[in-house]
């Protein structure tokens, strides 16, 4: 098989949260420039992987190919909307060999438990964008080990990627990105 990479992607606030306690995005981590990079991330991928709660709360225009994590399949499974995958039944690399037999570009878009996950599979790059001066109260972290103390920045260099340069990508809305990678 060829080579697949993996590529994380996340917005988050001062204190690491990536939704609101009910677990959707808030209006203040939504950011055009943010929003425009990240669809172009998209557009370099060959799949992107997210869990069921986001794949039903986001509708799939571009009709990307989604592998989407549940403990409904069986292993993996083909489905119209697409790869439906169950960690716990079928490992990452048969999971993505039948997704991508022939290798490519992974896109990691959440949620915590999906990020978590990757955080342990290995990520080659993570794109973490933060939007500066904003906390998230009682919201759901990036990693589960920000729940413990841990800054998401310490979890992926723990993890063994180190930063890029920090990028301002929106200068009017203090929002800033740092790639990590492997």
């Amino acid at each position: 098989m060829s080579r697949v990479e993996i590529h994380g992607y996340a917005i988050v606030s001062d204190n690491d949260r990536i939704a609101d306690a009910a677990g959707r995005t808030p209006d203040v981590l939504r950011n055009d420039a943010d929003w425009a990079y990240f669809q172009a991330e998209l557009n370099r991928s060959d799949v992107t992987v997210l869990g069921r709660l986001g794949h039903e709360a986001n509708p799939n225009p571009r009709n990307r190919m989604r592998m989407i994590l549940s403990s409904s399949s069986r292993g993996i499974e083909r489905r119209v909307d697409g790869w439906w995958w169950n960690p716990q039944m079928l490992s990452w690399g048969e999971a993505i060999r039948m997704a991508l037999p022939h290798g490519g570009r992974v896109a990691v878009p959440g949620g915590r438990q999906v990020f978590d996950l990757f955080l342990e599979i290995g990520y080659d790059a993570f794109h973490l964008t933060r939007a500066e001066g904003i906390v998230v109260p009682d919201g759901i972290p990036l990693f589960s080990a920000c729940d413990a103390g841990k800054s998401a920045e310490a979890a992926l260099s723990g993890a063994g990627l180190k930063p890029g340069v920090r990028q301002e990508i929106d200068p009017a809305r203090s929002v800033s990105l740092v790639v990590w990678r492997r």
